[in-house]
């Protein structure tokens, strides 16, 4: 048995715990240390149980308490060459090091198999993943955020999944009337930009099946989304196809509690 929490997802920092019998590891490190230690400890996860922190791309939301949490719980990185080569400033000294993987190779930590696969966003490197165990065939965890548009490669990937985090950043009309110069809308909307509340339930609706039991929206956007938005246009979804599932919506300061995957 594996499971999946969120200390915290949105435009402003993004960081997940997955945990197994064999330990946890960060997914992502988007916020201070303090926040990242403070929220483990709501989810009730003790910092010596941490084995690895795993990074998705460089973007400060994903990776500015990065080199802080490895150095004050001496945490080995897990990052892409790419990734990592135009992060190393940010990052400074890393006690136990940098652990590349490459997008299509699976990797392991402990017991959990990862698979690091590109997403459309517009980083140097973009990663999202699927988490598995060897011994545990009937649990699998997506996690796809920051994504402009479903590729045909993340449409396959995410089939299957038991637990799925899906990026549900923007409402359209929010972004396209808000605030936000017109280059950032366009930045945001495009497809290397960010999904919408329409484009998860279009992603949910290439890739549910019968198995599917968790799934979490994150990486909403506080200027251009609201928590209420994103779930009304998921439930309206899954009621038309009357797929029952535990819907949770990811924020930036309220984490998610464990989830069994």
């Amino acid at each position: 048995m594996f499971q999946v929490g969120v200390i915290a997802s949105g435009s402003k920092g993004n960081c997940l715990v997955v945990k197994s019998d064999a330990g946890a590891i960060l997914l992502d490190a988007g916020l201070t240390g303090a926040k990242i230690l403070s929220g483990l400890e709501l989810l009730g996860i003790k910092p010596e149980e941490l084995k690895g922190l795993v990074i998705s791309h460089e973007h400060s939301d994903h990776i500015s308490g990065a080199g802080i949490i490895c150095r004050k719980l001496d945490l080995p990185l897990y990052i892409s060459p790419d990734t990592y080569a135009c992060s190393a400033a940010k990052l400074g000294r890393l006690p136990q090091g940098v652990i590349y993987f490459e997008h299509g190779k699976d990797f392991r930590i402990n017991d959990l198999n990862i698979n690091p696969f590109a997403s459309s966003h517009d980083a140097v490197e973009s990663s999202n993943f699927i988490l598995a165990q060897a011994d545990n065939p009937n649990a699998r965890l997506g996690i796809a955020t920051d994504c402009g548009y479903l590729t045909r490669l993340m449409k396959e990937r995410l089939q299957n999944c038991t637990t799925l985090v899906l990026e549900s950043n923007h409402d359209e009309v929010l972004l396209l009337t808000g605030s936000y110069p017109w280059h950032l809308k366009q930045r945001v909307k495009g497809r290397q930009g960010h999904l919408s509340n329409r484009q998860a339930v279009s992603v949910i609706s290439q890739v549910i099946h019968p198995g599917l039991k968790n799934l979490i929206l994150a990486h909403l956007s506080e200027n251009n989304n609201t928590p209420e938005l994103a779930e009304s246009e998921m439930r309206r979804y899954l009621k038309i196809v009357n797929h029952e599932l535990d819907l949770y919506i990811a924020r930036q300061h309220i984490g998610i509690k464990m989830l069994d995957v």
